[in-house]
């Protein structure tokens, strides 16, 4: 994931959809750059309908393909991306929320922590040493910034990712139980052999590591057992 003007191939951001003329899609970044997305990068695939993926004023996630000039694609962004993509931008929301209610210069405050750090790692140091928030604000702004955002992000996040899993051997069922068995997350059946691992962490980017850490695991025990897997994109 990136939110600057320089990038680099297979970097991820979201994108707001400016126009789309014929097979192109143009899109304007995060950080305000202009890149486009050729149909074949839309989705895998013929695609009958464009509108049903993309239309004007849509918050895509997209993946660098060329940086100069800026071409991306849809189709490439993994889910664990996109949520992750989608996760830093939510949190950069409620963060805004908290400045707008607590300081005088919100959007001018959270430009100045973007100009020098990563929002979400500077959240996290914030969170275990709120005296960070004294090198952006005043200090009697940093203290009400603190009290606020500690308030509203100490409900644990939780990340979740549909799945197939399959099995055609004798021992299927036991085999699916031995590939879902898990300590660190939830596995909940959807029917139709489609199964929810959700997990919950103090923060989106931690749960979203641990879940993909799982999602390794789970694919490595069904590669063993022969089992089909299949994980779902969001």
């Amino acid at each position: 994931m990136t939110d600057k003007h320089t990038y680099q191939e297979g970097d991820t951001m979201l994108c707001t959809v400016n126009k789309i003329e014929g097979a192109n899609v143009f899109v304007t970044t995060s950080s305000g750059a202009q890149g486009s997305i050729t149909l074949s990068e839309i989705a895998a695939g013929r695609i009958r309908n464009l509108r049903q993926y993309v239309t004007v004023n849509k918050k895509i996630v997209c993946k660098v393909l060329r940086t100069n000039p800026l071409q991306l694609s849809l189709r490439r962004v993994t889910s664990g991306e996109r949520q992750e993509v989608l996760d830093a931008y939510k949190q950069e929301r409620n963060f805004l929320a908290v400045l707008k209610a607590t300081t005088k210069s919100p959007e001018k405050i959270l430009e100045k922590i973007k100009a020098s750090y990563d929002l979400q790692d500077f959240l996290d140091q914030a969170r275990e040493d709120p005296k960070l928030l004294e090198k952006v604000t005043t200090k009697t702004e940093a203290v009400k910034i603190a009290e606020t955002w500690k308030d509203k992000s100490s409900k644990k996040k939780k990340v979740k990712q549909e799945i197939s899993l399959t099995s055609t051997a004798p021992e299927g069922v036991n085999d699916l139980k031995d590939i879902l068995e898990t300590k660190e997350a939830q596995v909940n059946y959807l029917g139709s052999s489609r199964f929810e691992i959700s997990i919950e962490a103090e923060d989106f980017k931690t749960a979203n590591t641990q879940l993909q850490t799982i999602l390794e695991t789970i694919k490595k025990k069904a590669e063993k057992k022969h089992a089909q897997l299949e994980i779902k994109e969001k």
